[in-house]
């Protein structure tokens, strides 16, 4: 049972890019209704269950300071999005293991196997491919900085799951902390209207649904699946889970926007996804760090 709930959680949350591409809205004004449609939600399961919340006033803080570093994640992803596509733009912020690797690195003043280090550099390599190397038929309207965007998206999201796995130590129900960072997502999005200038408050109808869809199915079911059910997993399952993610995510692209990658961008892509997976099974052996998932 539990195996499922993680796998409707992580198939939830793989609808996320479509929405985003279906509701065409700005980065910021999409970052902004995600947190807005679900915070009311949260708010009321958290209300439900909040005698089982024990956390402290720091523990609330810093789940409030991830999400700032979400909302720069979204910022960033949602743009990547716009130039590479919804399957694209998900598989390359999985890169974000790399930088928790090195953060649990530098944080335990240990050496890195050449093992390890050698996995970063195909990772690396995979990225480079996706960009589709300046190659006609490469897929996107600008690949190479939408690829640029999504890296720097995956850096965001390494802070956001650092800074919320510090937050949540005491594994409480996980609607707290999610309540949480969502409000500092929401926030963070107020603060980044100035670096949108497209951001809107009055978007269509249209839009409004495919947002709604984006709070509900990918913020709050989502999230909420896989916080109840992955602490419950072994830390390698949980891992390799997390990345059916990207994966559907292509598929999406694929059948409803005919997202049709180039070869070099498809062998990127499967590279990233593959050398993430043996990152994260590697990481789980040694060092207990957060592990990968895309919003």
């Amino acid at each position: 049972m539990t195996h499922l709930l993680a796998l409707f959680g992580v198939l939830s949350i793989s609808f996320s890019a479509v929405f985003i591409r279906l509701a065409r809205v700005s980065p910021v004004t999409a970052t902004f209704y995600r947190a807005v449609y679900a915070l009311p939600v949260l708010a009321a399961v958290w209300w439900a269950g909040r005698a089982a919340d024990d956390r402290t006033g720091r523990d609330r803080l810093l789940a409030f300071a991830s999400g700032l570093g979400l909302a720069a994640d979204l910022n960033l992803w949602h743009e990547s999005i716009a130039l590479v596509g919804a399957g694209l733009g998900t598989v390359i912020p999985n890169v974000q293991i790399v930088f928790i690797a090195l953060f649990g690195w530098l944080r335990h003043a240990e050496r890195p196997r050449w093992s390890t280090l050698a996995m970063i550099g195909v990772v690396l390599a995979g990225v480079t491919l996706t960009s589709g190397l300046g190659q006609e038929g490469a897929y996107g309207t600008r690949p190479v900085q939408g690829v640029l965007l999504g890296v720097a998206a995956g850096f965001c999201y390494s802070v956001y799951l650092i800074v919320f796995r510090a937050s949540n130590r005491r594994l409480v129900p996980p609607a707290g902390p999610l309540f949480d960072a969502t409000l500092g997502m929401g926030f963070g999005a107020l603060l980044s209207i100035g670096l949108d200038a497209q951001f809107t408050f009055a978007v269509s109808a249209t839009a409004h649904w495919w947002l709604l869809a984006l709070a509900i199915i990918s913020q709050v079911i989502g999230w909420l699946f896989i916080g109840t059910a992955l602490p419950r997993l072994p830390a390698i399952a949980t891992s390799v889970m997390l990345l059916i993610q990207p994966v559907f995510a292509i598929v999406w692209g694929l059948v409803i926007f005919d997202e049709r990658l180039s070869a070099a961008q498809w062998l990127g892509s499967a590279i990233v996804l593959a050398g993430v997976a043996i990152l994260s099974i590697e990481m789980t052996r040694q060092t207990p760090l957060p592990a990968s998932r895309r919003a």
